[in-house]
């Protein structure tokens, strides 16, 4: 009969092997408790970690409109806020111009009223939203609208020299008592509108593009989401503001006056058309931004349901096997320490 030996080191050593690998798993079943996913995907898919990867990337790129998506709403809700001030003023300034031509009285009242809107409307053009223009189109860099009112301004000195040119002298000589309604109204079609709803517009009053901001708002859906200075509104608006708060500060008798008035009153009320029509067409792009915002926020979630469905784990399963491995962990460094324990010294007393 063969006796056979057994190493009390040999056991010792396959005892702390099976420990290593069970604190391997372990570590392992911990992460994918705590994660609720497979602790190695690429080991767990195999061939189909390529199709979650691919998920991954779509993800970032459907997540960047959405930020982009919310830098374009905030331009659009702001260029609303924007217009709806502009709309008001036009409003403001079309019922002085209506009180002023049925009273000599309001004239003064109706210059001021003038000057004013054109000063805020300056100021509402160019304004500023974070570090661009928010009217300026594609040159967000660029101010958009001159004051007219500013020393040197291109577009009081092309209006100045535009009134010489038709008159001979300048809008306080006292001459200017004696234009006539007839070379009032062809001032204001000749040599007037072109400076506003023609090239004068982009050469002495507006550096902004006429090229609006378009914007990515889905994966294949694209739309402009900005105004620009250059609006037909805005123009007619700053034709009527720039040509009451200037004119009526000279000594225009009652027939230009009138026809002053009649042709502002008109320019005005087409004016605030135009900035309603305008301020339409953003609401609509605005909405549509809200929605493709929505329905990639709806690919998104279908997505990481998609990928936690195929890399996501049973959290029960995994509590379980942590506990059945710690277990098993327990029991190994006891049966370590008593191997520990076994010395054959013990047995030669």
């Amino acid at each position: 009969m063969k006796t056979s030996f057994i190493s009390s080191l040999a056991m010792s050593q396959t005892l702390r092997y099976q420990t290593m690998r069970m604190q391997s798993e372990l570590a392992e079943s911990l992460k994918e408790s705590q994660t609720g996913r497979h602790s190695d995907v690429g080991i767990a898919l195999g061939a189909h970690a390529g199709r979650n990867l691919s998920m991954d990337r779509s993800i970032d790129r459907l997540k960047g409109l959405i930020d982009a998506n919310a830098l374009a709403a905030n331009r659009l809700s702001a260029t609303q806020n924007a217009m709806s001030q502009i709309g008001d003023m036009g409003q403001s300034l079309l019922a002085s111009l209506t009180a002023a031509k049925s009273d000599i009285d309001q004239v003064a009242v109706s210059q001021a009223e003038a000057e004013r809107v054109l000063k805020t409307l300056t100021g509402v053009l160019n304004t500023n939203l974070n570090g661009e223009y928010l009217f300026a189109g594609i040159n967000t860099d660029v101010k958009p609208l001159t004051d007219f009112h500013d020393a040197g301004s291109p577009a009081k000195t092309a209006f100045d020299a535009a009134f010489m040119a038709k008159f001979g002298f300048t809008r306080d000589d006292p001459a200017a008592a004696t234009i006539s309604a007839a070379d009032m109204d062809d001032f204001i079609t000749n040599y007037v509108e072109p400076q506003f709803t023609g090239a004068g517009w982009e050469t002495n009053w507006s550096s902004a593009s006429n090229q609006k901001i378009t914007s990515r708002i889905a994966m294949n859906e694209m739309a402009e989401t900005s105004l620009t200075a250059n609006e037909n509104g805005i123009r007619k608006l700053a034709m009527a503001a720039a040509t009451i708060s200037d004119l009526l500060n000279g000594p225009l008798g009652e027939e230009a006056r009138n026809v002053l008035y009649e042709r502002s009153l008109t320019m005005v009320g087409e004016a605030i058309a135009d900035i309603a029509n305008a301020q339409a067409h953003a609401g609509v792009v605005e909405n549509r931004v809200s929605d493709a915002s929505a329905r990639v926020s709806a690919q998104v979630d279908l997505f990481k349901t998609l990928i936690k469905d195929s890399e996501g784990i049973d959290p029960y399963e995994a509590a379980t096997r942590v506990n059945d491995l710690r277990a098993q962990l327990d029991a190994s460094y006891a049966l370590t320490a008593r191997l520990q324990q076994l010395s054959l010294l013990n047995y030669l007393r």
